[in-house]
């Protein structure tokens, strides 16, 4: 039907009066009845161009010049200087190189963050006061508002991911930071004490909703997921979980390992939650909607949400860890999952 205005009625000079007043009508905003987006398209960034373009970054800027020698993984057309981008829409990914002798300076601010070595050993993250290793293939958490720095005392370039929640933070104007020196922190349990599967201590503080466990070596993670059954998928599972109650390791973000089968491909998935997978070990193919993503060790690439996603490892086994949004949805009630031709378990 179309909209007409009645006689003697000067709607542009109506309008225009309630424009001064910051009032809109709704039908003619047209986000108000808005159509579902498609879900958007993988991104690979592949470790053959990383990895040259982190040695570019060391000889381009010394850290006492930028403190901390990051490059952001950023998804194509989302890059705009007076805005976020990230590698996801709630997902910040970047790569992070520390030499021989440097170091971080302690800070702790709002966001979640994790690292992920992709190469070299000798460094370490302190958080909180308790000094986590860095070699490859080892989870570091840094959970928000716990204090961290780096120091590198290896001889050789250390490599790492980092994924923060920093973009749901901004959008939710949460996003907090202060630099240190690190002031009034916490005691933790060591992380011996969590030595026996099933087992936690009862001096354990239960009212943090993250992982007393800062540090998830990957000696211990490949070990565990080599052992896991199959999943509903045909993949090996194994969550990074907090030990105290089995959730995420962090508030925000919530890491898996899955050990994939030469040949095998997985269950298709589709999920309202983003996620960023890193290929510890191996090669393969992933399909993400309708795009194919051929990958190998160390490349990293989205799972954006809204795609049905599907995993098949060639030439023997492949292992990815894949880092998630799923709790900020499940916590919001808004999270959906399914595997073609069921319901997920």
């Amino acid at each position: 039907m179309t909209a007409t205005t009645a006689p003697g009625v000067d709607e542009a000079q109506i309008k225009a009066n309630w424009a001064k007043a910051n009032i809109f009508p709704l039908w003619e905003n047209p986000q108000a009845h808005a159509k579902p987006r498609l879900p958007e398209a993988p991104y690979c960034w592949r470790w053959s161009d990383v990895s040259r373009f982190a040695s570019e970054a060391i000889g381009m800027r010394d850290m006492a010049a930028v403190e901390r020698r990051v490059l952001q993984l950023v998804t194509p057309n989302s890059y705009l200087p007076d805005q976020l981008s990230g590698s996801t829409t709630n997902l910040n990914g970047n790569i992070q190189i520390l030499m021989p002798g440097e170091t971080a300076r302690p800070h702790r601010h709002s966001m979640n963050a994790l690292r992920f070595v992709l190469e070299g050993e000798g460094a370490v993250t302190i958080v909180d006061g308790k000094e986590c290793e860095m070699s490859f293939g080892d989870l570091v958490t840094t959970p928000g508002w716990t204090w961290h720095e780096h120091a590198h005392r290896g001889s050789k370039p250390v490599i790492w991911l980092d994924v923060l929640d920093a973009s749901i933070h901004r959008y939710l104007d949460t996003a907090k930071f202060q630099p240190g020196p690190a002031n009034d922190i916490p005691v933790h349990a060591s992380d011996n004490a969590f030595v026996a599967p099933g087992m936690t201590p009862s001096i354990a503080n239960t009212t943090r909703n993250f992982s007393p466990l800062f540090r998830y070596p990957w000696a211990q993670a490949k070990t565990a997921v080599a052992a896991a059954p199959i999943d509903v998928d045909g993949a090996r599972r194994v969550r990074y979980a907090n030990p105290i109650d089995g959730g995420p390791c962090m508030a925000f973000l919530d890491c898996y390992l899955v050990e994939l089968d030469d040949g095998v491909e997985t269950l298709p998935f589709r999920t309202s939650a983003q996620a960023i997978a890193t290929v510890v070990e191996g090669e393969g193919v992933s399909r993400v909607g309708e795009t194919e993503v051929a990958w190998n060790a160390r490349d990293v690439f989205s799972l954006p949400h809204g795609n049905w996603i599907s995993h098949r490892a060639r030439g023997g086994k492949a292992r990815l860890m894949i880092v998630t949004d799923r709790e900020i949805y499940r916590r919001l009630d808004l999270l959906t999952e399914e595997y073609a031709g069921r319901a997920a378990e």
